[in-house]
């Protein structure tokens, strides 16, 4: 039986020099360039009632080179361009599969700076990677090891918000293999207070890395807001220090969301979570940060493409389940449950945590329900990849 391995994206930052980024930055703009074309193209040809395809934006793609206005797309590699056209497709396929909304356009200052590179564009030898158009090859900060033997398919380099540089070699990994089964099970309740409730008792705190850096982003934002939109060298300092304490901020919470998605699946055979809708629940003004802060859209990701990996199975129930207002010792219903109430007796005499309650009963529901087939939404299935999630609103953020 013929072994498969696991695809996995290794991500490096690296130090180009002055004339590999200029290069680079070409590259995006020509990318960026491209896939507007491309999709203004297809839109115009929707409206007509017509499909234009990949091929078809390809042949349109050496026409536009031709031209004297476009002659400049020549000046870069060939193949991120093509690899732009190619996620336009695959954009246009979600959205008539009606998994994802209407393609947009790519905004020159909004957008993410990115291109992908193939095997005919760029060599990888000895831990060296050299990008087509360029003679030298990129000074890569090697943090960690890529797996023996491995042979990257594909390299996208991009560069954030922050100007910082990142490579991102995809390669199959043999070391994620599935893991040998357990028994065990946890149901999770997420929240603000704590970040997870397990239905072990344990609870997690919450780190909340964006109020630990609220001061340094306050005092950034206020110095971007005074340089006047004209003010060009001095409002991009500016807007490039705010991006650094963002991007300070994301790395703490997907590094913490790393390490605890990674243990739960480890320890656990059956991961039963909420399906809460984040969307619906960010409008809320005086909780939005605190949910945007918490991250549990990106949580449950994590745990999804993990569980995949390891051969664990993750569980998500309906999102009207009343977790909080059941006893899960008698299974008695209580009529209303306000939000202040942390602790709260049941007719039975049990006393419980109303989070550890929750959890405990998010894990029985899920665990039957997986059974018997019904309530159970283990993957997101709206427009976008995005959770339709139970919509209680939590703790007002202290």
């Amino acid at each position: 039986m013929k072994t498969t391995h696991v695809k996995r994206a290794f991500k490096y930052r690296f130090y180009p020099t002055d004339a590999q980024a200029a290069e680079l930055s070409r590259t995006f703009g020509c990318v960026r360039k491209v896939y507007n074309l491309a999709l203004a193209a297809r839109t115009e040809a929707w409206t007509r009632q017509e499909r234009v395809n990949y091929n078809q934006t390809s042949a349109m793609l050496t026409a536009w080179k031709k031209t004297e206005e476009l002659a400049y797309l020549n000046e870069v590699s060939s193949v991120p361009l093509q690899q732009a056209l190619r996620h336009l497709q695959t954009a246009f396929t979600n959205f008539f599969g009606k998994r994802a909304k209407y393609p947009r356009f790519k905004s020159r200052k909004k957008s993410r700076k990115s291109a992908e590179y193939t095997t005919s564009a760029f060599r990888f030898r000895d831990g060296s990677l050299t990008l087509a158009k360029m003679a030298e090859p990129l000074d890569v900060v090697w943090s960690r090891p890529l797996p023996e033997g491995a042979s990257p398919s594909t390299v996208t380099v991009s560069q954030d918000a922050a100007g910082r540089w990142f490579v991102s070699l995809l390669c199959e990994d043999p070391s994620v293999k599935p893991l040998p089964a357990t028994s065990a099970a946890v149901g999770i309740d997420v929240g603000l207070d704590h970040l997870l409730t397990l239905s072990t008792g344990e609870k997690i705190a919450n780190p909340r890395h964006e109020r630990r850096d609220r001061t340094r982003l306050a005092k950034a934002q206020r110095q971007l807001a005074r340089k006047a939109r004209g003010d060009g060298a001095n409002r991009a300092k500016a807007r490039r220090k705010a991006a650094e304490v963002y991007a300070r901020i994301t790395d703490r919470r997907r590094d913490h969301l790393h390490k605890l998605t990674t243990r739960l699946v480890r320890e656990n055979q059956t991961i039963v979570i909420e399906d809460l809708t984040v969307r619906n629940m960010v409008k809320n003004r005086s909780l939005a940060r605190a949910i945007s802060d918490a991250a549990w859209s990106e949580f449950r990701s994590m745990l999804e493409y993990k569980a995949q990996w390891y051969g664990r199975e993750v569980i998500a129930i309906d999102r009207w389940f009343p977790s909080s207002r059941l006893c899960s010792t008698c299974g008695t219903l209580q009529d209303k449950m306000p939000l202040n109430v942390r602790t709260w007796t049941c007719d039975c005499g049990t006393t419980h945590d109303r989070d550890v309650n929750a959890a405990k009963n998010i894990l029985a529901v899920g665990l039957t329900a997986s059974v018997c087939g019904a309530g159970v939404r283990p993957q997101r299935s709206t427009p976008g990849g995005q959770s339709a999630m139970k919509q209680k609103t939590p703790r007002r953020e202290p």
